[in-house]
């Protein structure tokens, strides 16, 4: 079985696929209705889409779009999916950050509470085989059981109903011919154990 390098040393690689994973303190949620799903990706959009976007105080946030790109995502109620793709060493620890430190002050001021959101720091695994690259999408995608119709995926990105510039599905889906990315979806049960060893390789893997 081909498995992904563990980032025991914290050496972050330039031109490497990692997939992200965290989930909420005490497995609480994260994610509440709609609009706090939306502001998580409004999140990864201000950082890593083409537009120039301005705070309050009409400072420019800066963009890090060619320093990462996002491959593939999925939010759940109480975790979230990455996949990334960073150009150099450490664009992904910089987006993480950000996006996530402004998630979590607007989410406590939202609900009226304070202190962490999140359960740990992120856990990453650096992707370096196709095969394995492949079955990750895949894992992230069917994360929801009605992964068809689940609002918060990149699943429309792959298969062509959404587009957006801060998605980037391009390097996956070029190693797929054609449409073969939906029938690779549906043929997760025969790959099961493959999927099975991503989960285990999560609750090994280092932290960023």
């Amino acid at each position: 079985m081909i498995m992904p390098s563990r980032n025991r040393e914290k050496d972050y690689v330039p031109d490497s696929y990692y997939h992200v994973y965290n989930r909420g303190l005490n497995k609480g949620d994260i994610f509440k209705d709609d609009r706090d799903y939306a502001v998580f990706l409004s999140l990864l959009k201000r950082y890593l889409g083409s537009e120039i976007i301005k705070d309050k105080n009409y400072h420019v946030y800066e963009s890090l779009r060619d320093r990462v790109e996002l491959a593939a995502f999925c939010l759940m109620p109480n975790h979230f999916h990455l996949l990334i793709y960073q150009h150099d060493s450490t664009g992904m620890t910089d987006l993480l950050r950000r996006a996530c430190t402004a998630y979590v002050s607007y989410f406590n001021k939202r609900y009226g509470r304070s202190g962490p959101l999140f359960q740990e720091r992120f856990k990453a695994s650096r992707i370096t085989k196709d095969e394995y690259l492949q079955h990750i999408s895949r894992y992230i995608h069917l994360n929801p059981p009605n992964y068809r119709s689940w609002e918060f995926s990149s699943l429309p990105y792959y298969l062509g109903t959404k587009h957006a510039d801060w998605v980037r599905p391009k390097r996956i889906l070029e190693l797929f011919d054609g449409g073969e990315y939906p029938q690779f979806l549906e043929d997760y049960e025969e790959n099961k154990k493959i999927i099975d060893d991503i989960k285990l390789e999560l609750a090994n893997s280092s932290e960023l």
